[in-house]
């Protein structure tokens, strides 16, 4: 299998191109607008055609290239079934396998960060990593006071459905800002500090005291994003 992991500085947002061999059909995971040429670079010189790109749900904090790429390589755009963006080409349920010549990802809804978030495991029938949005991160937890955020569905979704992954799974979160790149369900089951020995209301209590502020980008990616990324405003990012 072929996979690459690719950082956007500003935003410290991870995408995630997956296929199943140089030539072959791919898929970009949760990509970002400024980094478009990056990805069509890298698609180029492995001779890949990019098929899918998928957000796993709509983003504050940097404007989604899901419109840029549509409009390039002709991808099929896809988020969760509950997105509010008009644009994307497909919406995707719970459950549902989405086979990009023989990457399989299982999309599971995994409310909580936002009440449109999914995740999406690879190799479902004997899961070898998941992509978990900003749901779970490593050792730490997508924040849930804005967007239809919920803590108690963050907490149900991590500990009932990414936690009933085996712990062997890699977890790729949509972000990180420490310089992780990768952990596994099993990992963030033991060590991390939001979740490892909480109840759920001591969950509840954490998330709703962190006293973030909002993302810098927020009043301008979420709109933007509605709309694929496309009528973004130009403009300097930070």
């Amino acid at each position: 299998m072929l996979f690459r992991q690719f950082f956007d500085g500003v935003s410290s947002t991870y995408t995630y191109l997956l296929a199943s061999a140089p030539g072959r059909e791919a898929v970009l995971i949760d990509p970002v607008k400024e980094q478009v040429e990056q990805y069509l670079t890298a698609i180029g010189q492995l001779g890949l055609r990019l098929v899918k790109a998928i957000d796993t749900h709509t983003h504050a904090d940097h404007i989604t290239a899901l419109g840029d790429l549509r409009d390039q390589t002709r991808c099929i755009s896809i988020m969760g079934e509950y997105t509010q963006a008009d644009c994307v080409s497909y919406r995707v349920s719970d459950g549902e396998i989405l086979d990009t010549d023989g990457i399989r990802l299982r999309a599971l809804y995994t409310p909580g960060h936002t009440n449109e978030s999914f995740s999406f495991v690879l190799a479902p029938e004997a899961p070898r990593a998941v992509f978990s949005g900003d749901v779970l991160m490593i050792r730490g937890t997508g924040r849930t006071d804005f967007q239809n955020g919920d803590p108690g569905k963050s907490w149900d979704s991590i500990t009932q459905t990414l936690f009933a992954l085996p712990d062997e799974t890699a977890l790729y979160p949509a972000h990180d800002y420490k310089g992780w790149t990768s952990s596994s369900i099993g990992e963030e089951r033991r060590y991390n500090p939001r979740l490892a020995g909480k109840t759920r209301e001591q969950y509840i209590e954490i998330m709703n005291n962190l006293k973030l502020p909002n993302p810098k980008m927020m009043d301008v990616a979420i709109p933007a994003n509605l709309g694929c990324g496309l009528d973004a405003p130009q403009g300097k990012r930070g």
